[in-house]
């Protein structure tokens, strides 16, 4: 089946759905209601494509394309605005902001097209709008700290080097250190956070994005922890009972 004949397909379910004769749960429905759903399922599609999992990858796409042509059909229901409406405003948002691709522009490197982009973002907003505006408010932390630190580098507010960058790192850990010694939480809290910041910049520097590295390392440390518990139920064992020395035992065994 071509993508169109899927498309219009699974906006016949959804119109079916919302329908006279539809589902109850789903007539009762809004654009607001969907949104914790929406999250949901790009936290799984996301967890399917860096599991390598292309069936899974498939089946969750497919999952969030449903929810944005529902709340897409909600929309138009509403009178606010149709499918159409959407995709045309994307469209020609993407050949806006690649002038080097739809237009005549010349860009020489990667920098320069990422300052072109945020220009061209600015200037579709009214004069008052700041670089951060278009940060959503929502994301993860950790996530918000890598966008602010790339948006500002595409101004040109960054470090001038990668030395630069870790002496910076060195002087955060140096402080964060100095305020565990005072005793004082809330500045230990504070001077923890920055230093945490300077590392997420750190690794932008080095084209690695610090909320991708960490979701690595902590599915890296739930399969072993996972692999230690089977060990120790071979030996008829706990973890939770378990000494710090036999469950390093273990730890080095996984490894």
């Amino acid at each position: 089946m071509s993508n169109s004949k899927s498309l219009e397909k699974l906006q016949g379910v959804i119109s079916a759905l919302l329908g006279p004769d539809g589902c109850p749960w789903d007539k009762d429905q809004t654009p607001r209601s969907l949104c914790d759903y929406v999250i949901e399922e790009a936290f799984e599609l996301v967890e399917a494509i860096r599991a390598d999992d292309s069936k899974e990858a498939m089946e969750e796409l497919g999952d969030v394309m449903f929810l944005l042509l529902f709340i897409a059909e909600l929309y138009e229901k509403k009178g606010s605005f149709s499918l159409a409406d959407s995709l045309d405003s994307s469209s020609a948002k993407m050949i806006r902001r690649h002038p080097h691709v739809f237009a005549e522009t010349k860009i020489d490197n990667q920098d320069e097209l990422l300052r072109n982009w945020e220009k061209i973002k600015r200037s579709e907003k009214d004069d008052s709008n700041k670089i951060f505006d278009s940060l959503p408010k929502g994301l993860p932390p950790l996530l918000k700290s890598y966008r602010i630190n790339s948006k500002a580098a595409h101004t040109g507010f960054t470090f001038e080097s990668d030395e630069q960058c870790t002496q910076q790192l060195e002087s955060e850990w140096k402080e964060w250190n100095a305020a565990l010694e005072s005793g004082d939480s809330a500045k230990s809290e504070e001077e923890f956070g920055d230093y945490l910041f300077a590392l997420v910049e750190l690794g932008r520097r080095k084209g690695i994005k610090a909320n991708s590295a960490l979701d690595v390392t902590n599915n890296k440390f739930l399969g072993r922890f996972s692999k230690m518990e089977d060990l120790a139920r071979e030996q008829n064992k706990d973890v939770s009972e378990m000494e710090l020395a036999e469950l390093n035992e273990l730890w080095n065994q996984v490894k």
